[in-house]
């Protein structure tokens, strides 16, 4: 059901994990509309300001911050200021390979405190803000990985789990509200995302037939303008979402398996 539908992004959007794939898509489809851009990453976004700039934004600036770390979401706050931000685009977040007994506390801590943590931080206050004065858009990137048990990905699974009802729970809560919460769901997509995983030698990692994070993004911009409060990207992952509800779990997580099991 679509809540409150516009034609286009306008004003101050905010976008984190923009420094590549999903995240720089999305907010480039919001520079072409011309809004005002902050974009967010834990790495350089020289590149990305740049491309945002040729693609018509009316602004672009740029902060590069942790957003696992309570400084680093202090940080982005302090940069938004008392500033109205019109649409937040809650796309910063990271999986993590392997069996879950071989992996680091640290490494395991990180993805739980970035996916979940910093998301719901975010949401929390910027949120809030729209909420008070009856305006404003988010949109979080959830996955179907999250209705999935995810063997050999278990963190990474377990946390977008928690975004994706989250989301849903939180679309509830502001219905009779004008603020618009929408959960973007993809499954594999062609980022760098295995890599910064270290899941480049699995099979989901070497998948030829990887989602264009182009195509992603513009579903959930389409859903985000609409007023939708999930979006599944791609018919193949809406019919594989479909069957992770249907299948018993441990049958779900055997398959997971298969995809996500390192080759050695």
């Amino acid at each position: 059901m679509s809540k409150n539908p516009i034609d286009k992004l306008s004003g101050f959007v905010v976008v984190t994990g923009a420094s590549s794939g999903i995240g720089l898509e999305i907010a480039k489809l919001a520079a072409k509309d011309g809004c005002d851009l902050l974009i967010v990453a834990d790495r350089d976004l020289a590149a990305a300001e740049s491309t945002l700039r040729d693609c018509g934004a009316a602004s672009v600036e740029r902060i590069e911050v942790d957003l696992g770390t309570a400084k680093g979401i202090d940080d982005l706050m302090n940069k938004i200021g008392e500033r109205e931000v019109d649409a937040l685009v809650a796309n910063a977040g990271h999986g993590l390979g392997d069996a879950f007994f071989l992996q680091q506390w640290e490494d395991i801590a990180h993805v739980i405190d970035t996916n979940v943590k910093g998301t719901v931080s975010l949401v929390h206050k910027i949120g809030a803000r729209m909420v008070l004065r009856d305006k404003g858009r988010i949109l979080v990137t959830g996955s179907i990985a999250g209705d999935m048990p995810g063997a050999y990905q278990l963190v990474y699974n377990s946390t977008k789990a928690f975004v994706n009802d989250f989301c849903v729970g939180l679309a509830n809560e502001i219905k009779h509200t004008p603020v618009v919460i929408s959960c973007l769901m993809p499954g594999v997509t062609d980022t760098h995302f295995f890599e910064r995983a270290g899941m480049e030698d699995t099979n989901a990692g070497k998948m030829d037939n990887k989602a264009d994070p182009a195509k992603v993004a513009r579903d959930g911009y389409r859903a985000l303008l609409k007023g939708e409060t999930q979006e599944v990207s791609g018919f193949m992952n809406k019919v594989q979402d479909l069957f992770a509800d249907i299948l018993p779990d441990a049958l779900v997580a055997q398959m997971h398996r298969r995809l996500a099991q390192p080759e050695r």
